[in-house]
């Protein structure tokens, strides 16, 4: 996967997530049917670790 955010924003809003609210730095994300929310902060690349958080919460294997 691509650690680019907006790569990542884009598939969140393809399989569903939609944007809940903003943070100060960051973007809150929520899904009809998957309980809790992802943060995606708002920089040009994610860290592998921050990449691999979001992808757990999105169940993306």
């Amino acid at each position: 996967m691509d650690n680019r955010t907006s790569d990542v924003v884009r598939r969140l809003k393809a399989e569903g997530w939609y944007l809940a609210r903003h943070g100060a730095g960051h973007d809150i994300y929520r899904h009809p049917h998957i309980k809790g929310i992802i943060t995606v902060p708002r920089h040009k690349t994610l860290s592998p670790g921050v990449l691999r958080s979001i992808s757990k919460k999105a169940n993306w294997n």
